[in-house]
């Protein structure tokens, strides 16, 4: 192979790995990975309803980096991309009927300022297509709020625009609705562990108990954006990627409850969510990572799905999502309750190991590029010396072995013994050795060549090597050393014009794709 022809077969690489890395990496789950989960089930009526969680936009809040500076716009970029890829290739290709967002869909939304919260709102509604002028915009979409969209009751007091503009776009933030014949209640679960004498957590609670004394008709889900209490160290199933994250409640002011951060609603909460409410599912966020947890209430036990981040800068690099279907029909007894709601979980691409392999195959194209052979190197030659070699291995074992060397000095020999059989005796020949001293004569064919010739001729030979040794020794060494380093630079000049082709190629088809699901 040339270094021509190598070069036309890095470029083939390179652009079948951009196509999977930036295209089709995101169609894996909807080709074969995943799929809806009553498609396992003998009944189909069931509304598709997709389930994500934790975008959490990546602003000056996220990274200590400079505001508008190149560095943060280029990590806004490729994290917001990423999304938007996850769910233009890989959730609306299952055409869901109903899409659930479980929040925290900013990051510092509750710091940020009017100006710099709807430029992170222009964001979100460009990735999960919620613009008007979007074509997906018609699907049915419903939301609850996160701690980093409107924080907790500590922020609540001190910057209260953060629930107001959230209410205003967003709506309510206790509220519940129906998709089929199942019931979806949703509340501010940042707000359930707060100063009860609050609005926000008195408002909260006031929900919960209407909903508690409403009939209820179909099964309900909850839906929480903080995950229910469970002890620690609670094993969270197979599908969890990361460490398990115990409880953690930091309070500022213990008097009046003001809650800082929490990883879980506290145990009392919990209870009463699910004393009051009845779910036969929770649905929550927030912990970034999959995790699956039944829960003990005095109407039976009912199992969490703590769904995982769709964002892969958010500590997760196994990033997912949800696909729930929800039943149709009303379940005769309890017992067929479970048929109701079906959950299925469904990853991304790991766009960190996605990353790992471009960098992984730009370091493969150096090294080959800088380390073939000008005259390049004879695939076809190489496997005809290895069919050859193997012939002749296959031939040394399946042929006779050679009678051994000691055979040839010896001789056979007839005896006779006393009863009169014949039995054959090998006697050693005696083989003359001879010596060449330094004072015989050394013969080749009828010249002679006596020793003290011999001897005049090596002194003659070691003069004449010992006079001639260092000079043409240093030459030689001086003409190396120029040599490699016209080789080197030719290598790396070669090496670059390889590197300028292979990027004219590629380069073009990078920022095709890059650019196609941004403006689509």
């Amino acid at each position: 192979m040339k270094l021509s022809e190598l070069t036309a077969v890095l470029c083939l690489t390179w652009a079948l790995t951009l196509l999977y890395g930036e295209m089709l990496a995101f169609r894996l789950p909807s080709l074969s990975t995943c799929r809806w989960p009553h498609h396992h089930t003998q009944s189909l009526d069931y509304v598709k309803v997709a389930v994500l969680t934790d975008p959490q936009l990546t602003d000056r809040t996220s990274l200590p980096l400079p505001p508008k500076s190149l560095a943060l716009e280029l990590v806004q970029f490729y994290s917001d991309l990423y999304m938007r890829r996850a769910f233009l290739s890989s959730v609306l290709p299952f055409d869901p009927d109903v899409i659930l967002f479980l929040g925290d869909y900013f990051d510092g939304g509750p710091y940020l300022s009017d100006h710099e919260w709807k430029e992170s709102l222009s964001r979100l509604k460009h990735i999960f297509s919620l613009s008007s002028q979007e074509r997906h915009s018609t699907i049915p979409a419903y939301r609850i709020p996160g701690n980093h969209d409107i924080g907790y009751e500590f922020l609540h007091s001190r910057r209260p625009q953060a629930i107001r503009r959230y209410e205003k776009e967003f709506g309510s933030r206790n509220y519940q609705f129906t998709v089929g014949k199942v019931e979806f209640v949703a509340i501010d679960s940042q707000a359930i562990d707060g100063n009860p004498q609050g609005y926000m957590a008195s408002s909260t609670r006031a929900f919960v108990k209407n909903v508690s004394l409403d009939v209820q008709a179909y099964p309900r889900v909850l839906l929480t954006h903080i995950p229910l209490y469970r002890q620690d160290g609670t094993d969270c199933g197979p599908n969890r990627k990361s460490k398990i994250i115990n409880q953690r409640i930091n309070v500022h002011s213990p008097d009046i409850q003001e809650i800082v951060y929490q990883n879980y609603v506290t145990k009392e909460s919990s209870n009463y969510l699910l004393d009051s409410i009845q779910p036969i599912l929770v649905l929550s966020g927030h912990d970034h990572d999959q995790c699956d947890v039944v829960h003990k209430s005095k109407y039976g036990p009912v199992k969490e799905h703590t769904v995982g981040t769709i964002s892969w800068q958010q500590g997760n690099v196994y990033p997912s999502f949800m696909l729930l279907s929800a039943s149709n029909f009303v379940p005769s007894n309890t017992s067929s309750s479970e048929e109701a709601v079906l959950t299925q979980l469904c990853f991304l691409p790991v766009q960190l190991h996605i990353y790992i392999w471009y960098l992984s195959l730009f370091v493969l194209t150096l090294l080959a590029l800088l380390l073939w052979p000008t005259g390049g190197v004879s695939f076809w030659h190489h496997f005809s010396d290895l069919m050859a070699f193997g012939k002749q291995l296959i031939s040394s074992i399946t042929s006779r072995p050679k009678e051994k060397d000691e055979d040839l000095n010896c001789e056979y020999e007839m005896m006779w013994d006393a009863e009169g059989s014949m039995q054959l005796v090998k006697k050693i020949l005696n083989v003359a050795v001879t010596c060449i001293s330094e004072t015989s004569s050394v013969e080749r064919g009828t010249a002679v060549m006596r020793p003290t010739a011999i001897k005049n001729i090596s002194q003659e030979l070691e003069v004449s090597v010992n006079a001639d040794a260092f000079d043409p020794m240093a030459k030689t060494l001086s003409r190396a050393s120029k040599s490699w380093t016209k080789l080197v630079i030719q290598r790396l000049v070669r090496t670059f014009r390889m590197v300028t082709i292979i990027a004219a190629v590629n380069v073009p088809i990078y920022m095709l794709l890059l650019f196609k699901d941004w403006i689509d």
